[in-house]
């Protein structure tokens, strides 16, 4: 029989998540939030809805939004080739799919400017335009949707969809009617972790998007030129925005994924 561990094993474990969490995570936060509502709600609604702000804002919240639907579509694809088919070049495949979580993101910046910048070996230049910031947040957020869908298409035993075809079902029934709904919480789950990463995501996009307020300036670059200008507790009220939208995507797609694995 497994001896169980001593009550104390738990407790120190728990004690040292606790702590870590408090000083990597909590701590900060309120740190944060604490220095944005120092004025009041007042201040901080007023600098949030700055005109500038607004503006970074909404072309993040579409850039990310475009970035996590196209990875939704090709990252899904990708993990489904990963596990479904077999081919010479398939565990080099697998493992740069997370080069963009060891790879510097202000390195994925320098690399998309020269390659779409204005002196592009392709002569396609996208600095400064919402394609070329989505196709950054693209890069960078791609693991989230391949690593969430793969373990659950590894898991499955596509017994369904065999007796499925060999009832007389098409292929593109099958997957629309029992592979898809089946899928449907981890990709949600992926989908919703990579468009909250894109919300902040500053090193890959400053370069490509030069920056230009109103045109292409996206959050992260309007809170950091707030912070060196001196502007301190306007960067603090903005980053407290992007976190509470942050948050709020995440609960909500925790929640839909969890009634929506639980309705199957």
């Amino acid at each position: 029989m497994r001896r169980r561990a001593p009550a104390w094993v738990g407790g120190g474990a728990r004690g040292l998540a606790v702590t870590y969490l408090s000083l990597v995570v909590l701590i900060p936060i309120a740190a944060l939030t604490t220095h944005a509502l120092q004025h009041g709600l007042g201040a901080w609604w007023s600098a949030l809805t700055q005109r500038e702000s607004l503006s970074a804002i909404r072309l993040t919240v579409e850039c990310a939004a475009a970035g996590a639907l196209v990875n939704t579509v090709l990252g899904t694809a990708t993990a489904w080739v990963l596990v479904r088919d077999r081919f010479v070049g398939q565990s080099l495949l697998n493992a740069l799919i997370d080069l963009p979580f060891a790879l510097p993101t202000v390195v994925a910046g320098v690399t998309f400017y020269t390659l779409y910048g204005p002196r592009s070996p392709f002569h396609v230049n996208i600095t400064g335009t919402w394609v070329g910031i989505t196709v950054a947040i693209a890069f960078v957020t791609l693991p989230f949707n391949v690593r969430a869908v793969q373990p659950m298409l590894e898991a499955r035993s596509f017994h369904a969809e065999a007796a499925a075809a060999t009832l007389g079902a098409s292929s593109a029934r099958v997957f629309r009617t029992i592979t898809l709904p089946a899928l449907a919480p981890a990709i949600i789950t992926g989908t919703g972790l990579a468009f909250a990463r894109a919300l902040g995501e500053y090193g890959s996009v400053v370069f490509i998007s030069n920056n230009l307020p109103y045109r292409s300036q996206v959050a992260s670059s309007y809170v950091y030129s707030l912070a060196v200008s001196g502007q301190v507790d306007a960067a603090a009220a903005v980053s407290v925005g992007l976190l509470l939208m942050a948050l709020f995507v995440l609960v909500s797609v925790n929640i839909g994924a969890q009634r929506l694995a639980k309705s199957q």
